[in-house]
């Protein structure tokens, strides 16, 4: 088993089982804001859409709350601009994006227990209209297909198998090839598919239960718990033109401050890497008031970094082992 291991797995064994890793959590290998970046809470194992959204079951999620609040000073996001300015200090923060309804059902009381403060980044249009969103349509599709595999087409130029385990690296190109597409496409990307694997469309009815509602937002906040916005429909911002990102982050905004009552400073980008967002999406935070725009980057945020449109995050997945987690918490400029 050692061997399938890449030395990044390698290397967080080693410090967990010769206690290099409490070591260094004891001397402070790091100073600055770490920010740990979740989708989903649960078990992935039956589910016909994307099971890479999930980030941690329910058991290691309360594992890897408990290790932070005992071990680091959590902060919620109402002290990230005051963390951001100390000279010193190891702060972390939670997020999640897009706003699943195992965010309320299972994360939500694990963070209550141990007093953990979360950000949520809402993709407003989800919650006002529960639908299947276009990542989890398309393994919807992939994972009930009745065809053995998707010959080279207009869309891809090698042919993709269904069978296992080639399904989940199938989901992961076709993902990748939506990512790419310029907006007015997309749609025409998901009818082809539709057609072509002869499933159809994923029935809006799919999607009941799957977001959470404005009660159950306003009750976690009223714990405690912050929101920021993630768009209305989650489009990859970059392939859009700039009126387009501007509704999207302007709208978002708007429902989110009429449901909440209150302001709205912070943002993060629909799928977060470095080609997800461009100078209109800037313009577009800045118009409509984000003081704040978090990135899927991969990172910790250092004291004095200054640009507040490109704070990093760590993503935490359903690969991150115990001793994976405990390396990005202690040596996060290495394995964050």
């Amino acid at each position: 088993m050692l061997q399938s291991l890449s030395k990044r797995d390698l290397l967080a064994r080693t410090l967990d089982v010769t206690g290099g890793g409490r070591a260094l959590l004891a001397v402070g290998a790091w100073d600055g804001i770490l920010i740990l970046n979740y989708h989903r809470v649960g078990d992935s194992s039956q589910s016909l859409f994307d099971r890479n959204l999930w980030s941690a079951t329910d058991a290691d999620f309360d594992q890897q709350m408990e290790m932070i609040a005992k071990q680091f000073d959590v902060i919620g996001l109402a002290d990230f601009e005051r963390a951001k300015h100390e000279r010193r200090g190891r702060y972390v923060m939670v997020t999640f994006d897009d706003g699943y309804g195992d965010n309320y059902t299972n994360a939500f009381p694990i963070l209550k227990r141990h007093g953990v403060p979360a950000t949520f980044f809402l993709t407003t249009g989800f919650l006002d209209s529960q639908q299947v969103p276009w990542w989890d349509e398309i393994a919807w599709m992939v994972r009930t297909t009745a065809m053995p595999a998707l010959v080279a087409n207009r869309w891809v130029t090698a042919p993709l198998k269904f069978d296992e385990p080639n399904r989940e690296v199938t989901i992961r190109r076709l993902l990748n090839v939506y990512k790419g597409l310029p907006d007015e496409v997309t749609d025409s990307y998901l009818s082809f598919l539709a057609t072509t694997l002869q499933t159809g469309r994923c029935q809006k009815e799919a999607a009941d239960g799957m977001w959470m509602t404005w009660e159950m937002i306003r009750e976690m906040r009223s714990n405690g718990m912050t929101f920021g916005g993630h768009t209305v429909t989650h489009p990859v911002l970059a392939n859009q033109s700039s009126a387009q990102q501007d509704w999207e982050v302007g709208e978002c905004k708007r429902r989110l401050v009429e449901e909440l009552g209150e302001s709205i400073e912070a943002f993060s980008y629909p799928v977060g890497g470095r080609s997800s967002f461009n100078g209109f999406t800037r313009a577009a935070l800045a118009m409509h008031g984000f003081r704040w725009g978090f990135t899927y980057i991969g990172g910790r945020h250092e004291h004095g970094s200054s640009d507040p449109f490109a704070i990093n995050r760590a993503a935490i997945e359903l690969d991150v082992t115990p001793p994976m987690f405990r390396a990005i918490t202690t040596l996060p400029q290495f394995f964050a």
